[in-house]
């Protein structure tokens, strides 16, 4: 029996290892470990590479939101719309700002907003629609582009599943007032720990974000506004540096696989993989989501198989119980919920082997042979 992990981070970095390992050598031998060069050239590097102006690295993910909506000025009363399939991040950075949630339906051939429940959904206190491209999937960003200008919404992108992902040949994250990602050590661009950037072409917004994560210290010593001590430290500058030389590579090499996978899984009626992209978006995969019924039974299957399993996400952003009572009425979202009931990743990282593959597949068929 194999033993295939949903993603396995040794072989992700082997292939740096020795750069790495300098950098970081070097990093400790100037002891220059905040606000040091590989930051600031990481920072211009991702900037390029989503052709925008301004990139702010951060400790993470999550106070890479929370930074986003203060300094867009979201407070309290003001409404969030967001999509009831996102990551706990999202939910938290809204409650942190002090802000109230309006849970979306799902539109389950993009993962992204249902559209037509965003237009319903708006009223006068909506301030800000904070969407996510899940799984590495961009959302229809044109008419979700639309409707923000036409009712005064402003934008901001959680592209954490999606470094690198297109939509009609421009990058995801920068089409909003603000793109938030996360580089945790599971993400497609990933550090070996906590870690987080924001983008924007904003130069009054880019002032804000930049010195959020520094308590606000504009000068040293001198808070100008309250702040957070959110910083991305020259270590994991190092490594995202490192990851970033490859992304487009290994995003591709995702796509490849995932191809594979939708080539084969089409021929299993009970079994719904992920939306085929249209030829005007560029999907990078993050997680290759696969739909059925069976979910549960189906993963116990694989496990004992040795297959790494995922779920993503299996409670909704409006049934999380930590947040009941904050929430202004209580929501019925029955796409979200049964996604979140069927939904099942599988592994695909671009150094996955074709035996494996084969053998995730072939343990798959052997499954629904055997349960219908």
């Amino acid at each position: 029996m194999k033993k295939i992990p949903l993603l396995d981070l040794r072989r992700n970095f082997e292939e740096i290892e020795d750069e790495v390992l300098k950098g970081i050598k070097d990093v400790f031998t100037s002891m220059k470990v905040l606000n040091g060069p590989n930051l600031q050239a990481f920072e211009k590097e991702w900037a390029e590479y989503l052709g925008v102006k301004y990139a702010f690295g951060c400790s993470c993910g999550t106070s890479a939101l929370l930074m986003a909506l203060i300094s867009l000025g979201i407070e309290k009363e003001d409404e969030v719309l967001v999509q009831a399939n996102g990551f706990i991040a999202d939910l938290e950075a809204i409650y942190f700002a002090g802000a109230k949630p309006v849970f979306l339906e799902v539109d389950p051939k993009t993962f992204g907003p249902d559209l037509e429940d965003l237009k319903r959904k708006i009223t006068p206190k909506s301030k800000a629609l904070l969407l996510i491209h899940m799984y590495g999937h961009p959302c229809e960003m044109d008419e979700i582009v639309e409707i923000c200008e036409k009712y005064g919404l402003i934008l901001i992108e959680d592209a954490s599943h999606a470094h690198g992902a297109e939509y009609k040949g421009k990058k995801v994250g920068t089409f909003g007032k603000i793109g938030c990602f996360s580089c945790g050590p599971v993400k497609n661009l990933n550090a070996i720990g906590d870690a987080g950037v924001m983008v924007t072409n904003d130069e009054k917004i880019a002032y804000k974000l930049k010195y959020l994560r520094v308590h606000g210290q504009v000068q040293k010593n001198y808070s100008y506004f309250p702040g957070f001590n959110s910083r991305l430290d020259e270590i994991q500058a190092v490594i995202l540096r490192a990851k970033l030389k490859t992304l487009d590579a290994k995003n591709e090499k995702r796509r490849e696989i995932a191809k594979y996978y939708t080539e084969k899984l089409s021929q299993i009626p009970e079994l719904s993989p992920p939306p085929i992209d249209p030829p005007y978006k560029k999907s990078v995969y993050h997680r290759y989501m696969i739909r059925t019924s069976k979910r549960d039974k189906l993963a116990e299957f694989l496990k004992k198989k040795g297959i790494g399993i995922g779920y993503y996400y299996p409670i909704p952003l409006h049934k999380q119980k930590a947040y009941l009572e904050f929430f202004s009425k209580p929501y019925e979202l029955p796409v979200a919920e049964k996604l979140a009931q069927e939904l099942l990743a599988i592994p695909l990282y671009p150094e996955l082997h074709q035996d494996e593959i084969e053998y995730i597949l072939e343990s798959i068929f052997e499954f629904f042979q055997k349960n219908y």
